[in-house]
């Protein structure tokens, strides 16, 4: 049940659609068990408020990094209380349908979308979390080099992170 698996962007994801060119994307599966909710912002929120210390670590190291650049920090984003309710964290909601919830954050290197997607038609059931990136400029797509690999790590260890601590019931 704790197994994260890489997977293809979904085809009926809204991110699919969300850039005319992608500079960055992938996507990870979970199984969820039968009692789990099915409610994308309800999950979203659970997981993403399940951090391990070493990831909440590397997003100081990085905010730490990035503010000399002017780029938006997870800090400053997590701590806007103008849109905290319209927020994930430190993701902006740009829209939640029945089966999808899509987030993420405009800046001036970069633009990504995050789609956290329980698919309608499946034998089992499933959570997926995809991300995309579009790049404007030299620094995005140097940036999205260097953090690409923890990126695939903490996204994975948050989906597990989440099945250990047991999905909310529906």
């Amino acid at each position: 049940m704790n197994r994260v698996a890489s997977v293809p962007l979904p085809a009926d994801s809204a991110i699919v659609r969300a850039y005319p060119l992608v500079s960055f994307a992938d996507a990870y599966s979970i199984a969820l068990p039968a009692e789990a909710s099915n409610d994308p912002e309800r999950l979203a929120r659970f997981i993403f408020s399940q951090h391990s210390p070493w990831a909440a670590a590397l997003m100081k190291l990085r905010d730490a990094l990035v503010a000399g650049f002017g780029l938006k920090t997870a800090g400053s984003l997590a701590n806007d209380a103008a849109s905290r309710t319209e927020r994930v964290g430190m993701f902006k909601i740009y829209s939640v349908a029945p089966n999808e919830i899509v987030m993420g954050e405009d800046d001036k290197h970069l633009d990504f979308r995050l789609s956290l997607l329980c698919p309608a038609a499946q034998d089992e059931r499933r959570l997926i979390l995809s991300t995309v990136v579009h790049c404007h400029n030299l620094l995005g797509r140097t940036y999205i080099r260097l953090i690409a690999p923890f990126h695939r790590i903490i996204v994975r260890s948050s989906l597990r992170r989440a099945a250990l601590a047991g999905w909310p019931k529906a």
